[in-house]
């Protein structure tokens, strides 16, 4: 069920990422598809689908060790998706080298929720987001 994503599942992941409760973007257009054709091309894409339909996507970024992003369908939630997209992406940065992990989300959300419940800590502030932490486990 989770793929590498391909050019022809830009409009979907934009859709999805746009169409979140919460970590809504302030300005929409700090995500552009030119950012998500270059996750396509530096591995870090990869994209759940069910019966030819994506419901969620996740995004490393190989440049910095970061998660770029996370997000599911509202109507996909509670079934498993984000925590398998998440350790596809985990693993994406672990594939190139990393040995410390990143990312930002929102305070009081249910992404930090996840993100404590996975083991990963709050080491500070980014702006407005809590900064997340993590090694990546040995096999």
């Amino acid at each position: 069920m989770i793929r590498r994503a391909t050019d022809s599942d830009i409009s979907r992941i934009m859709q999805i990422r746009h169409d979140v409760r919460e970590n809504k973007l302030s300005d929409p257009a700090r995500v552009t598809i030119d950012d998500v054709r270059w996750f396509i091309a530096n591995p870090g894409v990869f994209v759940w689908e069910e019966d030819g339909v994506i419901v969620g996507f996740s995004a490393a970024d190989t440049r910095d060790g970061s998660i770029w992003a996370l997000f599911v369908d509202q109507a996909f939630e509670k079934r498993g998706i984000g925590r398998a997209l998440f350790e596809r992406a985990c693993a994406v940065l672990k594939q190139a080298g990393f040995e410390r992990m990143w990312l930002t989300t929102g305070p009081g959300t249910r992404a930090e929720a996840f993100y404590r419940a996975a083991g990963w800590k709050a080491v500070g502030r980014k702006g407005s987001d809590l900064l997340f932490e993590a090694n990546i486990p040995e096999p």
